[in-house]
């Protein structure tokens, strides 16, 4: 490939050193499960009281729920438009996922249709910050406020995004974050965090993690094991001295591409008020699967995010949805293609993919 969608071995070589003395201390000092010293970083980073260190982005939004009490009977809102792993640990708690339609310019949840999808079994609103732009929070907050919800964010894709001078994570009662190798801020395995400001549901969270202990074999109640380890803490935290002139690249290649681009294909926009991180850059073409044939054969990798939206998925067929019922999720989900976005891309490699793109799209 001329250009990699994203290209972990250029970020490794840029930090090294960095990366390997990290891995070093840990590997002198044996402390290999927890990782409080990259916790009490990233809860500063974003502005958090307490960050809890888990196993994946995806151990993160079950436990964050979980320990909030949501389970069987009880509902919980989220986008037609994310990746299963929302809709997943929903589902894992017992509680049923409800999904509201995207706006068609963020592409994150709607919160003009929110309403609409509340009942009286509504425990939850579980906005996702997807691509790495924040959702519309206030107007989220304060339908949450009005129908006494709960808010958890899922933040997988946000890391250091802001809305309205505030970072993404610090809005609702807890915030889930993954550290997949591809994320903006990414391990070198897999690796979560649920932040919060509330002391008793990290508390709980962390118990949860632990086999349902903070005293060895003292069980309070049946736990499992997600714990984040301590190489993969010392990897985020070098990584994260980085992450925000990592995010100012990614800005300036969504700002070269929007320039080369908007007069061939629908390019993302930015809302107001708001930093979006980019952790993808997608477009919308009326040929996505042609372009994408065309990209792959000029050496420009790219991808879909997501082919399908949930409600429309057999994973969910049996909620009764219809694909009528998601005009923009729905409507938008073959004509979206992800271009390579991440730090290290240089100025050539942007030229080659919008040249490549405007003689592809239609």
């Amino acid at each position: 490939m001329k250009v990699q969608f994203v290209d972990l071995k250029a970020q490794y070589q840029s930090i090294k050193d960095e990366v390997n003395e990290a891995i070093g201390g840990i590997l002198q000092s044996c402390a290999f499960v927890n990782s409080r010293s990259f916790e009490a970083e990233f809860a500063q980073y974003i502005g958090s009281r307490h960050c809890v260190g888990v196993g994946n982005g995806t151990a993160a939004l079950m436990m964050a729920m979980k320990c909030s009490g949501l389970g069987p009977g009880d509902e919980v809102i989220t986008a037609a438009n994310t990746f299963i792993a929302t809709a997943e640990a929903i589902s894992f708690t017992g509680a049923t996922p409800v999904f509201v339609d995207c706006d068609p310019v963020s592409y994150n949840i709607d919160p003009a249709r929110i309403e609409a999808a509340i009942t009286d079994k509504t425990k939850a609103i579980v906005p996702v910050h997807l691509y790495g732009q924040p959702a519309d929070m206030d107007p989220i907050m304060e339908i949450a406020k009005k129908h006494d919800l709960l808010v958890i964010e899922d933040c997988a894709q946000s890391h250091g995004a802001t809305y309205r001078g505030k970072k993404a994570g610090t809005f609702g009662k807890a915030a889930c974050f993954s550290f997949y190798p591809g994320k903006n801020l990414g391990a070198y395995g897999d690796a979560g965090a649920v932040a919060t400001d509330d002391e008793a549901l990290a508390t709980e969270i962390r118990k949860l993690g632990d086999h349902g202990s903070n005293v060895k074999y003292q069980h309070d109640f049946v736990g499992i094991n997600s714990r984040l380890d301590g190489i993969q803490g010392a990897v985020l935290s070098v990584k994260l001295r980085h992450l925000d002139k990592w995010s100012d690249r990614r800005i300036e290649v969504a700002r070269m591409y929007n320039e080369g681009l908007k007069d061939v294909c629908v390019v993302p926009q930015t809302g107001t008020d708001v930093r979006h991180v980019f952790h993808l850059y997608v477009i919308q073409v009326n040929n996505r699967d042609e372009l994408m044939a065309h990209l792959t054969e000029q050496g420009i990798a790219c991808g879909i995010h997501y082919p399908v939206a949930l409600p429309v998925s057999p994973a969910y067929a049996d909620l009764g949805y219809h694909a009528e019922d998601f005009p923009v999720a729905c409507g938008i989900a073959d004509k979206i293609v992800s271009l390579p976005m991440h730090g290290d891309l240089t100025d050539e490699d942007v030229a080659l993919v919008i040249e490549a793109v405007k003689s592809g799209a239609r």
